[in-house]
């Protein structure tokens, strides 16, 4: 684990005690289990892809630790309905909302904010560290949770992808390299993200997802993170079979984000 993302941990940690002590896991989890209406993420995906088109997870975020601000004028709202409408023709299949205060200027609001405004499935983009945090998203209206592996060990995965799908979320399971993702194939999600940044390095290739695309049993989707920039690396993406793209930063800094991931991911 990187030295910000053992950073990220730390705190994480802090938090999740504090509101703990504020809202008991007793609590948490009779909300969680009180909200039965959750939107089929994966299916959203599937959708897109049987359709011919590319099933984007188009995130909502506000700042990161290495660009800071992307977005000055903020609404989570009016972002989520430009992606859930594109340019008519080309959309976002799902949402990924940032909840992360600390280091992304995120919040549970967004994510709340967001979901009221469309109809689209919602990933709730976190640090999972605690079971109590599962419940937590789907309080907060989650169909998707993100675990990462790097966070994460084999029983905790287990543990966190148990409560999830018991909840009636999604799972998407990250992981940067071949060990990572020998882990999440043990796990039922046939969801997997491969993030294309290297943790050590912070230098980001696409290859990482195509050589790991190679290992992939056919019954999982894949999904490419980070680095997305391009027509040209989506094309190269699809060209290799790899159809589900979560994108962010590359809409963030866009007047409408929903035209601009129409315009990345059109013909």
């Amino acid at each position: 684990m990187s030295d910000i993302l053992n950073k990220i941990v730390q705190t994480k940690h802090e938090e999740v005690a504090l509101r703990r002590s504020k809202i008991p896991m007793e609590a948490m989890r009779a909300d969680a289990e009180s909200r039965v209406l959750t939107r089929d993420f994966e299916a959203a995906l599937r959708r897109k892809i049987s359709n011919g088109q590319a099933a984007v997870i188009a995130e909502i975020k506000k700042a990161s630790p290495s660009k800071g601000l992307l977005r000055e004028e903020f609404i989570p709202a009016d972002i989520a309905q430009s992606y859930a409408y594109g340019d008519g023709k080309i959309s976002a299949a799902c949402l990924s909302v940032l909840t992360d205060e600390t280091y992304f200027q995120g919040g549970t609001d967004y994510l709340k904010q967001a979901r009221a405004s469309c109809d689209l499935p919602v990933l709730r983009k976190d640090f999972m560290i605690d079971i109590y945090q599962i419940y937590e998203s789907r309080a907060m209206g989650a169909d998707c949770v993100l675990l990462i592996a790097a966070c994460l060990d084999d029983a905790q995965m287990a543990e966190f992808e148990a409560a999830a799908r018991s909840l009636g979320m999604a799972v998407l399971v990250e992981v940067h390299d071949a060990a990572e993702m020998q882990r999440a194939l043990k796990l039922k999600t046939p969801l997997l993200g491969v993030n294309n940044r290297n943790l050590r390095t912070f230098e980001v290739s696409l290859d990482t997802t195509l050589d790991l695309s190679k290992e992939l049993p056919a019954d999982r989707l894949l999904i490419t993170e980070s680095g997305i920039a391009t027509k040209e690396d989506v094309q190269r993406m699809r060209d290799s079979g790899v159809q589900a793209f979560l994108v962010g930063e590359a809409f963030m800094r866009a007047a409408e984000p929903g035209e601009a991931l129409a315009q990345l991911f059109s013909d």
